[in-house]
């Protein structure tokens, strides 16, 4: 027997059992539920065919068309169904791991597309479970989580701080941690996109944000990085980044010469014509002449003096936004580091707050 459940439910369940988007691959690459897998009932053409004569027919030729294309690929999605739950149970590490037969669908709003494949799934003997209101109804749920409160300590510093590093050390450490720029494939700057994979779309981002936020208990501390509202191409909700500019701020105070040794073992492994890119691309903010004076390090292979310039205007960009927070004096604690080293940094940052009866929630 098929339930629809909501999707709070839906979202816990997903943590167990597979998720099946049967959307068109161009509605799921766009964004989706993280972890769903795509076993879309239409192409993308097909899809807008069978749209168009809903629009103009009516909803039974829709029907019929739908159920054209339908009846040939029964039996690829059943066998695609069914892989996807082996895999699971393989991976899974419950009791029943092996033997789960339950599995999750949803199209974009509950509608005909995840009921017929439901139908199938469930008289070839699935569990299946479908999500009132479908993915529609999922993005109003991530929507709703960034208005909720949230206890966050965020980790500030200039650039070249190791900041992503500390965030690690404190996950391994137990700590609540999520990673901004992680989830955004994005380290922030001009520079930050490079080594990273494509950033994923704004919906996409948020999805994954709302789900890494949906993991955390009401009363635990959150630790995330000091950014900027916008990190590469997709933004922070606007809710959240206004919690973030009103929590402590934790700031590692790490000497110039020794962030500027950080930045160029990092970022001097990547191609000189990126680096070059990436410069003349800030070069409004940088000015014409550290810009070109930057490029010509770069050019040489002074890849250090490059980088003094770049670091000296980064400095005072993040500098000028950590002194727009209201109440700084209240928020923010330094923490005097000798050097960028994440593991040592976050220890630290722990010790500080035990010696001032801070205790890590």
């Amino acid at each position: 027997m098929i339930q629809k459940i909501r999707v709070e439910e839906f979202v816990s369940m997903a943590a167990q059992f597979p998720v099946l988007d049967v959307r068109s691959p161009g509605e799921y690459g766009h964004a989706h539920i993280p972890g769903a897998f795509s076993v879309p009932l239409f192409t993308d053409e097909e899809r807008k065919v069978v749209g168009t004569a809903y629009k103009q027919q009516s909803r039974e030729v829709a029907i019929k068309i739908g159920l054209d294309y339908f009846g040939g690929k029964m039996r690829r999605i059943v066998e695609e169904a069914e892989a996807i739950l082996e895999q699971a149970n393989k991976q899974s590490k419950g009791k029943d791991a092996g033997s789960s037969k339950t599995i999750l669908v949803h199209c974009w709003r509950g509608g005909m597309r995840s009921a017929g494949i439901a139908w199938l799934l469930d008289l070839y003997g699935f569990k299946v479970y479908t999500l009132t209101g479908g993915y529609k109804t999922f993005r109003t749920h991530v929507l709703d989580l960034f208005d909720k409160e949230y206890r966050i300590n965020i980790i500030g510093g200039y650039t070249g701080s190791g900041k992503t590093k500390v965030l690690k050390a404190l996950q391994k450490k137990g700590e609540v941690v999520i990673d901004l720029e992680g989830l955004a494939n994005h380290k922030g700057s001009a520079f930050g996109d490079l080594g990273e994979e494509k950033q994923p779309t704004q919906e996409m981002f948020e999805n994954l944000l709302a789900l890494e936020l949906s993991k955390t208990a009401k009363s635990a501390t959150i630790w995330m990085e000091d950014e900027s509202m916008r990190i590469g191409t997709t933004m922070l909700p606007k809710a959240l980044w206004g919690t973030m500019r009103t929590s402590p701020v934790f700031f590692l105070e790490i000497p110039f010469e020794t962030r500027l040794q950080y930045i160029t073992e990092e970022y001097g492994k990547f191609r000189k014509e990126d680096l070059i890119n990436a410069s003349i691309r800030i070069q409004k903010r940088l000015g014409s002449l550290n810009t070109k004076n930057a490029v010509n390090n770069f050019i040489e292979n002074n890849l250090s003096e490059a980088f003094r310039i770049l670091l000296t205007y980064y400095d005072k960009y993040y500098e000028r936004g950590l002194h727009e927070r209201e109440n700084l004096n209240e928020l923010l604690r330094v923490i005097p580091c000798e050097t960028a080293d994440g593991k040592t940094n976050a220890a630290q940052i722990l010790t500080a707050m035990s010696d001032t009866g801070k205790t890590v929630q």
